[in-house]
């Protein structure tokens, strides 16, 4: 973190609410937030990360399975009820697991398994946040959706681009429905990160890494504070008017057709 980002406080006295806190995006917003005075409320499935998260940060811990209507609307109320307000939803748990991969092998018990989790936990994260933000008049709304929700690929994993396309629609249809009474619904869309989810699946295979590393024009993935300082941004004042948006945070994948050497 550099100094600069340190003397940022743009959060000040708002809450945060994060799924999937405990570990690489989540985790790293979590971090970044708390930095600029956010309220920090970790959600996590995963009992030990999400309180070792929420320590870290001063925070909140929630064990929560976002796939659960009333886990999650207990979740924002606990957020509500010890800070008094949600201000931020950051809907960031999502699993990319091996068994989900070409349409033509992939069963459908993993296809449903990845739409829970990837889709339907930010359908009830949102359905369960906006009461609050609209009580209050203004909120912020970021859901992680992702590069492959706007390009194809031929190595496929299909429920997890399918889910990650129904963020990013759903993501814009609240944005649209909702600007009126002053809450912002944005879908971020990073390209591959350098979290553990990504390292394993990679670690197993370099050669499938090495395909999709040629595909970034910056010759790298992103790292999570990257993806991190995206989120703070959007969770601001200084995105005050970036609404229903395809945020893209891709080191340029969706622009190039013929990257460097």
């Amino acid at each position: 973190m550099t100094d600069q980002t340190a003397v940022c406080r743009r959060l000040v006295g708002r809450t945060a609410v994060i799924t999937g806190a405990g570990s690489g995006i989540g985790l790293a917003t979590a971090r970044r937030l708390a930095s600029e005075g956010a309220h920090i409320v970790c959600a996590d499935i995963d009992e030990v990360a999400g309180k070792a998260a929420a320590e870290e940060v001063g925070g909140t811990f929630v064990q929560v399975d976002v796939t659960d209507s009333d886990q999650v609307e207990a979740l924002y109320k606990t957020a509500f009820d010890t800070y008094g307000s949600v201000d931020i939803a950051f809907n960031n748990a999502g699993i990319s697991p091996p068994d989900d991969d070409s349409i033509l092998t992939t069963g459908l018990d993993a296809w449903k398994r990845v739409q829970e989790v990837n889709l339907t936990s930010v359908y009830l994260c949102c359905k369960h946040a906006l009461p609050y933000m609209q009580r209050q008049g203004k909120g912020s709304i970021i859901n992680t959706a992702s590069f492959v929700a706007v390009m194809g690929a031929a190595t496929s994993q299909i429920s997890y681009t399918a889910s990650k396309g129904g963020v990013l629609s759903m993501s814009r249809e609240l944005g649209v429905q909702f600007a009126r009474e002053g809450i912002r619904v944005n879908a971020l869309c990073p390209g591959p990160v350098n979290t553990p989810l990504l390292k394993e699946l990679f670690a197993k295979d370099p050669e499938r890494a090495a395909r999709r590393l040629v595909h970034v024009p910056v010759g790298r993935f992103a790292e999570p504070e990257e993806i991190a300082s995206a989120v703070a941004f959007l969770a601001s004042d200084d995105s005050s008017f970036v609404n229903a948006a395809e945020f893209l945070v891709d080191g340029g994948i969706a622009g190039a057709y013929v990257t460097p050497v």
